[in-house]
């Protein structure tokens, strides 16, 4: 890259596409420009600015412009832009944070408010003697069709199958306690 300084008047610019060619000092061939050699300046390019610039030549042997600045525009302030980038980033996410937790407050209220309240009893659990939790228990269940234990969810589920519900396989030894391997081992 040549670390001297030209100057010449923007003679033609593509706005769709980002650059353009400039009318160089010594008026041989015009200097294309990109918008990314502007990249400093506080606007775009219009045909007719001054231009001041160096030259870089690529590997194919074309000249281009590079460090430019359009004469009698402010350089922009890049800092500005990458904090007010930085706290929506921040704020981003702090928002998907709190949309997470929110989320999941409605799915421990709706459990807890619904599912609780409509399939399991409201009497607390220690004041229920052994044989009441079993009555609450039978309510939530009925015969579905389920023979063996690896049908069951849990041994009240298989105690209610094997009392209430006819042709039931879970009790393998004939001592009234059914699933003893996988349920009720205790």
């Amino acid at each position: 890259m040549d670390s001297k300084t030209f100057k010449g008047q923007l003679k033609r610019w593509n706005e769709d596409k980002g650059f353009g060619f400039i009318s160089s000092e010594n008026g041989k061939r015009d200097v294309f420009i990109h918008v990314s050699a502007l990249k400093t300046m506080s606007r775009r390019p219009v045909v007719g600015d001054m231009i001041s610039y160096q030259i870089h030549t690529d590997n194919d042997g074309k000249n281009r412009a590079v460090n430019a600045k359009i004469e009698g525009v402010a350089a922009a302030r890049p800092s500005a832009r990458r904090k007010n980038k930085n706290i929506q980033n921040k704020n981003n996410w702090f928002y998907q944070l709190f949309l997470l937790l929110l989320l999941i407050s409605a799915g421990f209220f709706f459990y807890n408010n619904i599912i609780k309240e409509k399939y399991l009893p409201t009497t607390s659990s220690s004041s229920l003697t052994s044989t009441s939790k079993e009555e609450l228990y039978e309510e939530s269940y009925s015969c579905a069709g389920k023979v063996y234990c690896s049908e069951m969810t849990s041994c009240e589920e298989a105690k209610f199958y094997q009392r209430n519900c006819p042709g039931t396989k879970m009790d393998g030894d004939g001592d009234g306690v059914p699933c003893e391997s996988q349920w009720c081992s205790w």
